[in-house]
């Protein structure tokens, strides 16, 4: 179970942590996530070298949150801080500020390819359908080379997060989801892996190692879906709380909608619901879906006022306190097992032959040479 400050070790007995050198403990690094997803990839890639601190809860909102004055104390006895970038978290840069950490920072997010946005879903509906036809990416090339993350921002993230003091839940041009892709989540893989490496050099080996282990978890993983997502039509779509699955709609090649835009303290107007609903009504809408971190009562609104079932919970920004959804994978696995029971039509098949690549170019190089001074993470 993912808890917000969480060992990366097994449960031992008490007589063998007894027998246990005191030094032990001392020798891990500490490390603060900003949320319970990076928080878990963290774990996967630290393995027991790593305490982590998750600063966002499972089933808890990030852009709602507000850091304490003890999350200040926290980050500044960190060896090393993750947060996701994109303005994901508007409040990270101000926090990091206030605490006077001065160790490396990863940017999770650095280098993947980023989704432009253009407005939430309720609007687009009414304009063109931005879906891959053929459950692809269109658009995007993701050639994951160790050595070529697009670092062309020299100061590793900060041009992206220099308003983020003007409005701490203002996301800007681009959508910041980018871990709901299971492609650009082995982009976060690479660069915690190299922050982990910056702030622990000692245990370089075990990193990269654990890095590999876990790529190879992520395709799988990749591969999975893909087999589950076959079965729902290119042309069906579905409604959640607040526009954060559109990764996922361009990597898995399904059509989302939602009543806000990316964040989840917007509400919606009365006009938004009434063009929402009039969208359920003129194209192929399934299901509702609720998400674990939002208030449910949108949803509900909608599936009172047109009949359409709530067909379960999605995890988008948080993992699950427990359960399948508790770890990043389990969640991607737990969020396309309810779409496929909800809308899946058996026999169906828009993927074709060739579904193997789905614009996903693998390279994503595990080569070990590391120089740290073009990854994702900065001083």
């Amino acid at each position: 179970m993912l808890r917000s400050l969480r060992p990366s070790t097994l449960v031992i007995g008490a007589s063998a942590m007894l027998a246990l050198p005191a030094a032990f403990a001392a020798e891990r690094i500490q490390v603060i996530a900003s949320f319970s997803i990076l928080a878990d990839m963290v774990e996967n890639i630290g393995g027991e070298h790593v305490d982590v601190m998750s600063l966002v809860g499972p089933d808890s909102d990030t852009h709602v949150y507000s850091p304490s004055p003890g999350d200040a104390r926290a980050l500044a006895d960190a060896d090393l801080v993750v947060f996701n970038g994109l303005r994901f978290e508007g409040w990270m840069e101000r926090l990091i500020d206030s605490s006077d950490y001065a160790g490396p920072r990863v940017v999770a997010s650095e280098g993947v390819d980023k989704l432009d946005y253009h407005g939430h879903a309720a609007d687009q509906a009414h304009g063109h359908d931005d879906t891959p036809d053929e459950h692809g990416h269109d658009d995007h090339g993701h050639g994951h080379d160790d050595d070529d993350h697009g670092h062309d921002d020299d100061d590793h993230g900060h041009d992206e997060h220099g308003d983020e003091g003007h409005d701490d839940h203002d996301h800007g041009d681009q959508d910041p989801h980018a871990w709901q892709d299971l492609a650009m989540a082995q982009v976060y893989v690479v660069n915690i892996r190299d922050g982990l490496i910056e702030a622990d050099p000692a245990n370089e080996p075990t990193y990269n190692e654990n890095a590999e282990r876990y790529i190879n978890e992520i395709e799988a993983t990749e591969e999975e879906i893909r087999e589950l997502l076959t079965e729902i039509p290119a042309s069906t779509s579905m409604i959640t709380g607040h526009d954060s699955f559109g990764y996922f709609s361009n990597a898995y090649g399904l059509r989302f909608l939602s009543p806000v835009g990316l964040s989840s303290e917007a509400e919606p107007s009365a006009a938004d619901m009434a063009r929402l609903i009039d969208v359920i009504r003129e194209q192929n809408v399934q299901a509702l879906f609720h998400e674990n971190m939002t208030s449910p009562a949108i949803i509900n609104q909608l599936a009172e006022e047109t009949g359409l079932p709530v067909a379960g919970t999605l995890y988008a920004d948080a993992l699950a306190a427990e359960g399948e959804a508790s770890t990043y994978l389990g969640m991607m696995r737990h969020n396309a097992k309810t779409l496929h029971d909800a809308l899946a039509e058996p026999g169906h098949d828009d993927h074709g032959d060739d579904d193997d690549d789905h614009g996903h170019s693998h390279g994503h190089g595990h080569g070990h040479g590391h120089g740290h001074d073009d990854h994702g993470h900065s001083h």
